[in-house]
């Protein structure tokens, strides 16, 4: 009986190596990654513990940030001494190279002051140079 336990036991081993893939060296394998998009819209996936939630469709749109309207953008006055001027915009005050958020009707604008000249001032916001005008209104 234990004879015939063991041939049986051989064979069975036989059989599962000569159907064994054979093995990958460690340094041929290469590790899957995982990869996820956030869904900018309904169609493409939602979350599925909230599936009734906006909120990855609100971090797809603030990756892809709209154009800023530079038109409500207004130069209301200039301050300091000449060696130090400012200049005020939408009531936020720059010196030449300061950066900053200002308040406008459509939204905040995050701007950076590039130069200050006499009767104007050279701003850039989203990577475009724009250039106000001074008018002295009352």
């Amino acid at each position: 009986m234990n004879t015939l336990a063991v041939s049986f036991s051989i064979g069975c081993a036989t059989v599962l190596v000569a159907n064994a893939d054979p093995a990958i060296p460690p340094d041929q394998t290469e590790t899957p990654h995982s990869v996820f998009t956030v869904p900018a819209d309904t169609q493409e996936g939602r979350d599925p513990f909230f599936p009734d939630s906006t909120r990855p469709y609100e971090a797809a749109a603030a990756a892809n940030p709209k154009v800023a309207d530079v038109t409500s953008l207004v130069l209301k006055g200039f301050s300091g001494s000449l060696n130090n001027r400012l200049v005020i915009i939408n009531n936020h005050t720059f010196a030449a190279g300061d950066e900053g958020d200002v308040t406008t009707p459509v939204g905040r604008i995050h701007l950076t002051c590039i130069e200050i000249k006499t009767n104007s001032v050279v701003i850039e916001v989203g990577g475009q140079r724009h250039e106000l005008f001074y008018a002295n209104q009352p």
